[in-house]
C-alpha cells in the first residue's frame, strides 16, 4: 500500500504573513508626510481635510488609524524646517507683527493670541486667531465699524472640558493680505480656556507682552 502523505499546504499558506502593526505604522507615516506637504504647499488649514486628501492621493483607505492632529502638526513643523526655513521665519515674523498690531488696536478687550501664529508652525495661509473679552458681541462689531473695518460676522465652534462644545461669536477681517479672526468671550467664559484642536489640551494663550517678546525673538512658546 502506498504510504500516506501529510496534509497539503496551499500556496497562500507558504507565503510569509504580513505584520498589520508594521503596515499601519508605514501607512501613518506616509499619510503624515503627504498631509503636511498639502498643508504647507496648497493652503489647506484644516488637519482633517489634509488627512483625507492625503489618503485619497496615496490610494489609501481612511480608517480609524488615521494620524492624530498632533502627529500632522509635528510632520508639518518638520516639513517647513526642511524645505521652507527662510520663508517660515519671514512668514512668522510678518504674522506676529500683524497680530501685535491687532492686539494693540483691540487692547481694551484684553486680547490673547492663540493658534499657529503663537506656536510658530505657520504657512502663508495661516490665520491670526485672537480671543477677546466683551460684554456682548455687538460691542466688537460697533468698534470695528467705528474704525471703518469691513468684517464678516460668524461663529467659532470650540471644545471645552467634558467634551462640551459651544459656538462663540466671532468676527473675521483682513489685515494686509492675512485674515484675523476674533473670537468673543465674556468676562465669565474667558476664564475657561477651550481645548486645542491639535493637542486636545487647554489652549495656550499669549497676551500683548508675551507676543511682543516673541516677536523680538527673546523667547519661544513651549
Amino acid at each position: 500500500m502506498p504510504g500516506k502523505s501529510g496534509p497539503r499546504r496551499s500556496p497562500a499558506a507558504a507565503r510569509p504573513r504580513k505584520t498589520p502593526g508594521r503596515n499601519d505604522a508605514v501607512q501613518r507615516q506616509r499619510l503624515c508626510a503627504e498631509a503636511a506637504r498639502i498643508m504647507a504647499e496648497e493652503g489647506v488649514k484644516d488637519h482633517l481635510s489634509a488627512k483625507r486628501k492625503a489618503a485619497e492621493r496615496l490610494g489609501l483607505t481612511p480608517s480609524k488609524s488615521l494620524p492624530s492632529n498632533q502627529e500632522i502638526e509635528a510632520a508639518l513643523a518638520e516639513y517647513l524646517q526642511l524645505f521652507h526655513r527662510d520663508r517660515l521665519r519671514e512668514t512668522l515674523s510678518h504674522l506676529r507683527r500683524l497680530a501685535l498690531e491687532a492686539m494693540r488696536f483691540l487692547a481694551r478687550f484684553d486680547p490673547y493670541l492663540v493658534g499657529p501664529v503663537l506656536h510658530g508652525t505657520v504657512t502663508p495661509w495661516s490665520e491670526i486667531q485672537l480671543h477677546v473679552t466683551a460684554e456682548t458681541a455687538e460691542e466688537i462689531g460697533w468698534y470695528l465699524t467705528e474704525h471703518n473695518i469691513a468684517y464678516e460676522e460668524t461663529e467659532r465652534r470650540l471644545r471645552f472640558g467634558g467634551e462640551r462644545y459651544e459656538n462663540l461669536p466671532a468676527f473675521r477681517f483682513l489685515a494686509d493680505t492675512s485674515t484675523i479672526e476674533i473670537c468673543v468671550f465674556t468676562k465669565k467664559t474667558v476664564r475657561e480656556r477651550p481645548y486645542s484642536p491639535v493637542t486636545g489640551k487647554p489652549e495656550q494663550r499669549g497676551d500683548l507682552k508675551e507676543v511682543s517678546t516673541l516677536l523680538s525673538g527673546l523667547i519661544r512658546p513651549d
